[in-house]
């Protein structure tokens, strides 16, 4: 039988640790509703889920929604875990992410956008936004396909490089650094991408926004770098 979100949450305040809060605090994580409990706790506790997704998906996309709004931190980014993607809707998508308060919470829902059909366009529209971890998240999207979207044409990945230089005058720390790593990892899929995501960030270093030219020396540094350029040699995407 799926497990209800009230036992789940008994089971991670089980696993409560104050003085993760305040480690987790001192890397930006917020500490609104944050129990402290460990990635290694949460991603076992989803194994044990993930197998009623195929028996009964629609239980299982109903608990996601009952963790996710319990507000518990540690709860919403196990509904992420366990989420079924074939259920979620346009407006589930965009209710969550208006409510992340953490970056956290914000890069560990990026993988279940990602395996839905609503990725790419989300992506696009969330980079467009002001909110801040809104907009991270369209970025974290862009990073997530990078890596998960094996046969994703080439033509969406210079979409996004056009929202890349578009928000990298962003000052605020998270979009500036989704930003970056959006940049870095489109960088990195293959030769023809890699090209242009060195020509987009050459045009951003002599920007005279100070976050558009740090995003992208940073970037440089990585996507002109030998192990970087060695491995694109050899990929086959």
């Amino acid at each position: 039988m799926v497990p209800t979100a009230g036992e789940l949450i008994s089971r991670l305040r089980e696993y409560a640790d104050p003085a993760n809060v305040a480690g987790m605090a001192r890397y930006g994580i917020s500490s609104a509703g944050t129990l402290g409990v460990t990635m290694p706790v949460l991603r076992g506790i989803a194994r044990e889920v993930k197998p009623y997704s195929k028996s009964d998906p629609e239980a299982v996309h109903g608990l996601a929604a009952a963790l996710w709004e319990s507000g518990v931190h540690e709860a919403r980014i196990l509904a992420g875990l366990i989420e079924v993607p074939e259920l979620v809707t346009r407006e589930q998508a965009d209710a969550w992410v208006a409510q992340i308060d953490s970056w956290d919470v914000c890069d560990g829902l990026s993988g279940l956008w990602a395996s839905t059909p609503l990725a790419v366009g989300k992506a696009l529209e969330w980079a467009g936004r002001d909110e801040e971890f809104v907009k991270r998240s369209g970025f974290a999207v862009m990073v997530a396909l990078t890596v998960h979207a094996k046969h994703m044409p080439d033509e969406v990945f210079l979409s996004f490089l056009e929202l890349v230089e578009r928000e990298a005058c962003d000052e605020r720390t998270y979009v500036k650094k989704g930003v970056n790593w959006a940049l870095r990892q489109i960088g990195k899929r293959n030769a023809v991408l890699n090209a242009a995501a060195v020509v987009v960030a050459s045009r951003l270093r002599e920007s005279e926004s100070r976050a558009a030219r740090w995003v992208a020396s940073d970037a440089l540094r990585e996507l002109r770098s030998g192990p970087v350029l060695a491995r694109i040699a050899r990929t086959r995407i």
